[in-house]
């Protein structure tokens, strides 16, 4: 993947003026674009109708992009709907009448129990994996067997297609649209089960089929971010999806990062490493005032990345948000974007990695600084410029950045430390090339 992002320049308010000795050329790579100060990747589950028609317009407006993890099956023209991949559902409802769920068999129930043709299907799945999830695993038995017994009961064979949203729903051409404008899409699987028990054949149905129709649809960027439904952290759940997406907003395990998942209480400023991905997930009863406050957090340290997960918007979809809520809190957000950056979940991710990976070499030729820029990632997923942090010559008053065929003026600033100039640049191509004005 090649961002086809150009050289820009970022250009911050410069709080100390103080110059310094530091070395000529050194170069640092900042720790968000625009050596800004904290970044915001705005996320939406689901794909209810109102996160298009309400949310995304507030963001047009504002200049701001978000990821939108979708369930494909809620989409009209989407090649694969939901389907249990197994034995005939017939075979396994007479058999729960002579042997109880147990760890053996509880994977292929709890998937079949989706499609089982009784009232409260889904429900019932949703409960089995919740309590397994919590370590309550003769509960979940318990759910499986009791809707088993309902299936016995009424003869129950047939297949029944879960039921997820109800219309309207978004189109694939309206979601080319807005992925050509932006916006990122991700993967929620096919049609949002509790993957923690379904077996093995389901859960890469749901995972890979769903990954599937995104590419075919959308192409290969919107393959990268995924999140599995509930904010699920299984274990062996999250094994599969690693396999099949590069970045899950369930779980980053880097070396570099602390996650603070939507649950967790715990607070940005109790961890030192480079990054902290704070997660919070604004419900019905949550605060624009704490919301707002959120951001306040972020402005008191150099290290956060707030993921901020919405769900249903005006009254479609889980724990619904006015839209004007949203309106004024992304107001908010708007209100500091000299300081936050305002990134999708892929992009911050690329950026993350990218920079902890990279390197830099530094050549001076005569009064030119030339700057090689380089990482070791896999080029088709990662190739977002990063922006780097150059000292130069306190002489300079004006700065000529050129890459490759690409060249911008870029005013100098200082700091205590000397006269540098910020610009973006692309890793692994030719060497950005500075010189005086």
């Amino acid at each position: 993947m090649r961002s086809g992002l150009i050289l820009s320049t970022a250009i911050l308010t410069v709080l100390s003026a103080c110059s310094g000795n530091k070395k000529y050329g050194t170069t640092e790579i900042t720790k968000w674009r625009g050596d800004k100060a904290a970044a915001v990747s705005i996320t939406y589950d689901d794909a209810s109708i109102n996160q298009f028609r309400q949310a995304l317009p507030i963001m047009d407006t504002l200049g701001f992009k978000g990821t939108f993890f979708i369930n494909t099956a809620d989409i009209p023209g989407s090649q694969y709907a939901p389907k249990f991949v197994g034995r005939p559902l017939g075979e396994i409802v007479a058999e729960t009448a002579n042997s109880p769920t147990n760890a053996g068999n509880l994977f292929e129930r709890a998937s079949a129990l989706r499609f089982l043709n009784i009232e409260n299907a889904v429900e019932q799945h949703n409960q089995a994996g919740s309590v397994f999830e919590q370590g309550k695993n003769q509960e979940a038995y318990q759910v499986v067997d009791k809707a088993f017994a309902i299936a016995r009961q009424r003869n129950a064979t047939a297949e029944r297609k879960p039921v997820l949203l109800n219309p309207p729903f978004i189109t694939w051409p309206e979601i080319k649209t807005f992925a050509l404008d932006g916006h990122e899409f991700g993967s929620h699987t096919i049609s949002h089960p509790r993957l923690a028990v379904l077996d093995e054949q389901n859960i890469l149905y749901e995972m890979e089929k769903c990954k599937e129709e995104i590419l075919n649809q959308l192409g290969p960027e919107h393959t990268f971010s995924a999140e599995c439904p509930f904010g699920t952290e299984n274990e062996r759940v999250m094994e599969y999806a690693y396999k099949i997406h590069p970045a899950l907003r369930n779980r980053m395990p880097e070396p570099f990062l602390v996650e603070l998942n939507r649950g967790n209480s715990h607070t940005p400023g109790e961890y030192k490493k480079e990054y902290i991905q704070w997660q919070r997930g604004p419900l019905q009863k949550t605060t624009v005032p704490l919301m707002k406050s959120w951001i306040d957090t972020l402005l008191v340290h150099d290290n956060v990345w707030l993921v901020l997960t919405f769900h249903g918007i005006d009254g479609i979809g889980w724990e619904a948000k006015p839209h004007q809520e949203l309106k004024e809190f992304f107001s908010y957000i708007k209100q500091s974007e000299e300081k936050i950056w305002v990134a999708t979940f892929g992009e911050a991710t690329r950026y993350m990695r990218e920079r902890m990976d990279a390197s830099t070499n530094i050549e001076t030729i005569g009064d030119n600084i030339k700057v090689s820029l380089t990482h070791t990632l896999d080029p088709d997923q990662y190739g977002i410029a990063l922006t780097l942090k150059t000292y130069v010559d306190p002489s300079w008053e004006k700065v000529k950045v050129k890459q490759g065929s690409q060249s911008q003026d870029a005013a100098v600033m200082k700091d205590s430390k000397g006269t540098y100039v910020l610009y973006d640049a692309r890793p692994n191509e030719s060497p950005v090339e500075l010189s005086a004005l």
